[in-house]
């Protein structure tokens, strides 16, 4: 869905015509819509590039299957026998293609072969559109930051493909445990994820090789990678599957830092940033401070009692990313209209009023701190309210939908940024594996 068809019909794989006579919108996204207007285009796409495009765009074709191909080829048959199988989790599938038989495997890859090679054209599609945007923030010295999370979706190919590195029965191939956090102030049941657990040690003896390929590829994709619930990789939460709730579970050691040893033995420098956020032990955060990654640090947090007070400047170690909010909390303006009564009396009395509304005010608090990175959502920028929101967590519909309107970046607040980050001694690169460096400003 985030294939450009407008690229594709630069390259006269898709008539321009088609393209333009779609129904444009602006406002949320509507990924049903979106999903029964593009689909066809797209498939008509890969269909008129298998047969006509040229030989140049073929030998391109051909070396992105190539180095995608430890994870390509095995996903491309997942939703191929995933729509085959009307959407069923792949545990329900008959058990020659649960258990991934060699010669039914083989024996589909030749029947599947046309709708497998669109599948690969998609993705060469995308990736060829992402890699070039990217080059292009490169050139323009702005870099991006993507998101690994620690576990994967039990209904995926990954664990399709490698049952051997995950918690697994072996006749049934369902989770013995999963993944969550257990009870805390804000849930009395605690969260029950239900990703599959990985065995650690299976890993350690080849090497953590899927971890190594799957870092390697999203620094390809990406500059720096945001690595989700960083506190599992020095104790995760235990959950046997037979339990609906978080409640009966328990902490169990993780791969602490012999995972990110090889990784650095294999990958090079580890720009990465560790997502600490909730209740973080000693050890985890000395887990974060000996492999040198900044922690996190969110303004609306701080606010709510004294323990909350880390979240706020005066508490921050150089080596930290502060927000203002994440994709996961609410704008500042939102917040800011919805927070209890104490937080807004302790905001107000260190924010103040603010001539030009909370939001900027939290904006100048994040920038003026001592940590070395900072990122403020485009919402927070504009003054949006809870309308732009983009995640609300436990919440299954109307997230990510949220996208911002023609016209609303302007000269104006490009400038108001451009002075706020001179004064604040901001630039406008940045580097991970330097500690040294100034302070900085994402936009997120």
């Amino acid at each position: 869905m985030l294939i450009s068809l407008e690229r594709l019909a630069e390259r006269g794989m898709v008539p321009r015509e088609r393209v333009d006579s779609l129904d444009s919108r602006d406002g949320p996204v509507d990924y049903e819509r979106v999903m029964r207007e593009k689909m066809p285009l797209l498939e008509e796409s890969a269909d008129w590039f298998l047969r006509h495009a040229p030989e140049q765009a073929h030998a391109r074709f051909n070396r992105f299957i190539a180095q995608a191909s430890w994870w390509l080829e095995d996903y491309v048959l997942f939703e191929a026998l995933r729509r085959r199988n009307q959407q069923r989790s792949w545990n329900t599938w008959p058990r020659e293609l649960s258990h991934r038989a060699p010669q039914a495997m083989a024996e589909l890859r030749a029947e599947l072969h046309d709708e497998l090679n669109r599948s690969r054209f998609l993705q060469f599609a995308f990736f060829e559109q992402w890699r070039a945007l990217h080059l292009y923030c490169r050139h323009r010295g702005v870099k991006i930051i993507g998101d690994v999370a620690i576990f994967v979706s039990y209904d995926s190919a990954d664990v399709w493909t490698h049952p051997d590195i995950f918690r697994l029965d072996a006749e049934t191939l369902e989770p013995e445990c999963v993944a969550g956090v257990p009870p805390d102030a804000f849930s009395e049941t605690g969260q029950r994820w239900g990703n599959p657990l990985y065995r650690w040690a299976e890993l350690r003896q080849h090497g953590y090789d899927w971890w190594v390929k799957r870092m390697s590829w999203s620094l390809q994709s990406c500059d720096v990678i945001r690595l989700d619930h960083f506190r599992g990789f020095q104790q995760y939460w235990e959950i046997p599957n037979s339990e609906p709730t978080a409640v009966h579970g328990r902490w169990v050691d993780g791969p602490g830092e012999d995972l990110f040893r090889v990784l650095r033995e294999r990958l090079g420098a580890l720009p990465f940033i560790a997502e600490d956020l909730g209740i973080i032990t000693a050890d985890v955060s000395e887990l974060r401070e000996r492999l040198h990654m900044p922690g996190m640090r969110v303004l609306q947090f701080g606010f709510g009692n004294p323990g909350a007070h880390i979240y706020l400047p005066h508490r921050y170690e150089r080596n930290t990313i502060v927000y203002t909010g994440t994709h996961d909390n609410d704008t500042a303006v939102g917040w800011w209209q919805n927070c209890a009564e104490h937080e807004r009396k302790f905001a107000g009395a260190l924010l103040g009023n603010g001539y030009d509304g909370i939001h900027w005010s939290m904006v100048r608090l994040a920038q003026s701190s001592t940590a070395n990175f900072c990122v403020v959502p485009l919402q927070d920028v504009l003054g949006l309210g809870s309308e732009a929101r983009m995640n609300t967590p436990s919440s299954s519909s109307g997230n990510w939908s949220w996208r911002y309107q023609p016209g609303a970046l302007t000269s104006e607040l490009a400038q108001k940024l451009a002075v706020l980050a001179e004064v604040t001694d901001r630039e406008p690169c940045f580097d991970l594996t330097d500690h040294s460096v100034a302070g900085e400003n994402f936009a997120a």
